[in-house]
């Protein structure tokens, strides 16, 4: 029997080794008639792949697990996850929170979220009743099933057949001609109507992402010349550039100009964790919104022309591409560690101030592990010594928001420790409420504000409380972060991690329709920041109808108002 065992097991770790994808994505290359072209940002070989529908659209690598769309069918991706569960256990005293974190870790369970008075986490049906039995029995009763059948939530996530992002057929047959006086303005003219609703309507792959920045880098080349530009803040472990989209008034004369003062820059990044997509779409949708309302809206061109925003959507580019084809809940990256089958650092605990913080997990097979070094991690490498530089070279960096999800929150440093206080923190605590505030008045949705470091700790309570005389549990690493690390040793005066919707209905698999009110939220949020950093501390905003109009306009429908009317045809 144990030969057998060891022989199922070595079939499983070469079906997931033949599974994973090359080392490079295979970019599309599309080019609208009236443009240069422009090459890929990752001219690699790859091996032909297998076509989709997805594959036929877009060209890019193999996605043939993709599900069918039909209800209740699943192909061999959404199979794995058949059976499963997350369940909500309610905790309420410190015994509970020991006993459910040493029984999560013995089982090797996926701990999802952690608050005040609960935990997350998702397991198999048939193991419930084992996780049961190592719990006191007081907690026996005390839970409740958050998603019925992962598998089911996990295909939701992909693109539908219906609403496919048809990229191809908008740059070949439903193009408006080029106006040859006004060079670009019928490509702008179509993007505006057709690729705003058509991109956001869905999750996209790696590929689609990279393209569509591609085409915001072309289209405002035109309308606005030096506004946005598209570049990598450097390679992946396996290979991909991490891409990114710099949104400023002409950003790149002022950055060759030594003579004037440092550019003010705010950095924006998303995918930090693989699973988390709304992060990654709500980058983008950031981005969009920042440059297509330049010169419409005085208060997001008054940011502009002070500020360089600077778009990342994809940190873990290698971990997002495996979400895609292998594990949609794979959290880490891809990077190989010391222990042969258990790949992977969580980009977020990987990072070089107070890395070796409290509950530093040193187990390279768990989901928190961050390396046996500081910066360890390639991409969180690529990613500071990115920022490093850019500080070395006539910018400030002035603020810094890490977005993930879930769990509606707005989090300062430090995370490493909850005796540590930032300097500037009433301001800081300021800064957070009315993120919250302006998220709150967009969408109704109600995001709480702390310290990061209460969300690495159960029960919102510091490590070590001698008042009562107790050790507190640490549900996850807390020394690494990158909002720690941006605040402290590259001086960002205001740095936030914000975690998006939802609160556990959800979780990581929240529906594609979130996408653009969840984008509005933080679009008011950094707006805010914005407004707040040029001096006027929001008191100039118009709070009237937020979700219909801009602020600072003459009352037209934004954006994001279009976008969800479109979406509801």
């Amino acid at each position: 029997m144990r030969s057998l065992s060891l022989f199922t097991s070595a079939c499983v770790l070469l079906a997931t080794a033949a599974a994973t994808p090359a080392s490079a994505a295979h970019l599309p290359q599309y080019h609208i008639p009236g443009l240069p072209r422009r090459p890929p940002p990752l001219p690699v070989e790859a091996p032909e792949p297998t076509r989709s529908w997805t594959g036929r659209w877009f060209n890019f690598w193999p996605l043939t697990l993709i599900h069918t769309g039909e209800p209740g069918q699943y192909t061999t991706l959404e199979a794995q996850y058949d059976g499963q569960v997350v369940l909500r256990f309610n905790v309420s005293t410190v015994d509970h929170e020991a006993a459910l974190g040493k029984a999560a870790e013995q089982m090797s369970l996926d701990v999802w979220d952690f608050a005040a008075n609960y935990t997350d986490l998702r397991i198999p049906k048939r193991r419930i009743r084992a996780l049961l039995s190592l719990l006191p029995k007081s907690m026996q009763t005390e839970h409740m099933i958050l998603i019925e059948d992962v598998a089911r939530a996990v295909a939701a996530t992909y693109p539908s057949p219906k609403n496919r992002l048809d990229l191809d057929a908008i740059v070949t047959h439903g193009q408006t001609p080029v106006d040859t006086k006004n060079r670009g303005q019928g490509v702008n003219d179509l993007f505006k109507h057709k690729m705003d609703d058509l991109f956001f309507k869905d999750y996209q792959p790696l590929s689609v992402i990279t393209t569509w920045m591609q085409y915001i880098d072309t289209m405002f080349r035109f309308d606005q010349a030096g506004l946005v530009t598209m570049f990598s803040i450097g390679k992946s472990y396996e290979g991909r550039d991490i891409p990114a989209l710099r949104v400023g008034l002409d950003a790149t004369k002022h950055h060759s100009n030594k003579k004037k003062k440092p550019r003010k820059t705010m950095l924006i990044t998303g995918g930090l964790h693989a699973r988390e997509w709304i992060s990654v779409s709500t980058v983008n949708y950031l981005a969009f919104m920042f440059a297509s309302h330049f010169g419409k809206n005085e208060l997001i061109t008054s940011i502009l022309e002070e500020f360089d925003l600077v778009f990342v959507p994809v940190v873990n580019p290698d971990g997002y591409e495996y979400t895609w084809s292998v594990d949609r809940l794979w959290r880490k990256s891809r990077q190989r560690t010391s222990m042969r089958y258990c790949h992977g650092f969580d980009l977020d605990h990987s990072f070089g101030y107070r890395w070796d913080g409290p509950g530093r997990n040193d187990e390279p097979c768990s989901e928190g592990y961050g390396g046996d070094r500081p910066f360890e991690a390639v991409e969180a490498l690529q990613l500071a010594q990115w920022a490093k530089n850019q500080t070395r070279h006539n910018v400030d960096l002035v603020a810094y928001f890490d977005l993930h999800s879930y769990s509606q929150q707005v989090l300062w440093p430090y995370a490493y420790s909850c005796d540590a206080k930032v300097p500037n923190l009433e301001n800081m605590q300021e800064v957070a409420m009315n993120i919250a505030k302006y998220m709150r008045l967009s969408t109704g949705e109600v995001y709480n504000v702390g310290s990061a470091c209460e969300s690495a700790v159960a029960r919102g309570l510091a490590a070590s409380d001698t008042s009562m005389g107790v050790q507190r549990r640490r549900i996850e690493a807390a020394g690494g972060s990158a909002i720690d690390y941006f605040h402290h040793d590259l001086k960002a005066r205001y740095s936030f991690q914000i975690k998006l919707r939802d609160t556990g209905s959800y979780g990581f698999l929240l529906p594609s329709e979130s996408i653009v009110p969840v984008g509005d939220e933080v679009f008011e949020a950094v707006k805010f920041l914005g407004d707040y950093l040029l001096g006027n501390n929001g008191i100039e905003r118009g709070h009237a109808a937020p979700q219909a109009t801009d602020t600072m306009t003459t009352g037209r429908p934004s954006l994001g108002f279009e976008l969800r009317r479109k979406l509801k045809r």
